[in-house]
């Protein structure tokens, strides 16, 4: 590998969701992970979170798969669970017991509430997190209940972005200390920080009800037009230039519509601009603004996005042995990122790994009849 990362060891506790993906850029980037699974787990090679790793299956409730996984941590420099909080103090690979092991260890928490507060060790999912914070209240169209944003917001932007870029910046800080730290990555917290501008809007009075605002749908130059075809174009034409194009494109003046910063005129414009984009194609649409500046771009499907001309042109999507991936991101000059393998299936790299341990292959045969690894 030869990627910024190259060089660092992770060992993953298989969880779900943002901690996997936490760890799928950490490999992107170079490290070396190590993820941890159960005894009997299965996985489909199509999942993108477990690419670029090697998988062992160990039972971790047994206490020499317990030793097996401290002997992983004492080899490296990151470990990353995404149990609630308690579970791993229970299993005997809580922060006491890894950094007593490996104190330049940055043992990496992933959770929805955090390791503390009231609601800390309740269930709970993506969108709870971002119903709790303020954001899912936010997102939605005017007189319609808030929209599920899939679960981009909390799990992968709020929780398992925010736990990576701990990661590295606690290695960073290591490289001067020497010591080791826990990282307590919450997605009700990474949600309130990707909600910094839109808690200033509110507090200078300039955030109003769901879907009537600049960036929410409620303004008809920012949001979504349905076109003749069903499908669908985006228009961010916010800026006077941009604003100016957009409606001689369309064949609108700003004196059909009032002054576009007037929100008292946005529900009309809004109407006028719709019935001028029903009048034609997604495609027809996408020709028109082509050679235009006016922020206006097609909604793509998932299929559709992997051939656009730029996604091609950049190489944004890759295919690994037939299965369309995201390349990794970013990009950089010099330690270049290489392309990561599928996901193997759970416990596919359990004897190498072992073997790496030191472990004979009779340590190895043993472990596997009792049930310790597979």
């Amino acid at each position: 590998m030869t990627g910024p990362l190259t060089g660092t060891r992770v060992v993953e506790l298989a969880a779900q969701g943002p901690g996997p993906f936490a760890c799928m850029l950490l490999a992107d980037l170079g490290a070396e992970v190590v993820s941890v699974e159960r005894v009997g787990a299965h996985r489909h090679p199509a999942d993108a979170h477990s690419r670029g790793r090697r998988s062992v299956a160990v039972n971790v409730k047994d206490p020499r798969g317990r030793d097996v996984v401290l002997d992983l941590i004492e080899r490296s420099d990151v470990m990353v669970e995404g149990y609630r909080p308690g579970a791993a103090e229970r299993l005997g690979l809580g922060p006491e017991e890894c950094l007593g092991r490996n104190p330049r260890l940055i043992y990496g928490r992933m959770t929805g509430w955090g390791q503390d507060g009231p609601l800390a060790t309740a269930a709970g999912h993506d969108l709870n997190y971002l119903a709790i914070s303020g954001a899912l209240h936010a997102i939605g169209e005017s007189g319609h209940g808030p929209v599920p944003p899939l679960n981009l917001v909390a799990d992968y932007g709020g929780g398992g972005m925010l736990l990576a870029l701990g990661i590295t910046a606690a290695l960073l800080e290591r490289a001067a200390s020497g010591r080791g730290q826990v990282i307590d990555a919450a997605m009700v917290d990474g949600v309130a920080l990707l909600l910094a501008p839109f808690l200033a809007m509110a507090a200078r009075g300039a955030w109003s009800s769901r879907g009537t605002n600049l960036l929410d749908g409620g303004a008809h130059f920012y949001r979504t037009y349905e076109t003749s075809d069903g499908e669908w174009i985006s228009v961010g034409a916010i800026e006077p230039r941009f604003y100016r194009e957009f409606l001689r494109i369309l064949g609108l003046a700003e004196a059909d519509l009032g002054p576009q910063m007037d929100r008292n005129c946005w529900p009309s414009a809004t109407e006028r601009v719709a019935a001028v984009f029903a009048t034609r194609t997604r495609e027809e649409w996408t020709r028109s603004f082509e050679e235009v500046d006016a922020c206006v771009q097609p909604v793509l499907k998932l299929t559709e996005a992997l051939v656009h001309p730029h996604a091609t042109a950049r190489g944004m999507f890759v295919d690994i042995d037939g299965v369309p991936c995201p390349r990794p991101a970013p990009r950089f000059s010099r330690t270049t990122l290489e392309l990561p393998p599928l996901a193997e299936e759970p416990g596919a790299s359990t004897c190498e790994v072992l073997t790496d341990l030191g472990l004979t292959g009779k340590d190895i045969a043993d472990l596997r009849e009792a049930g310790v690894v597979a």
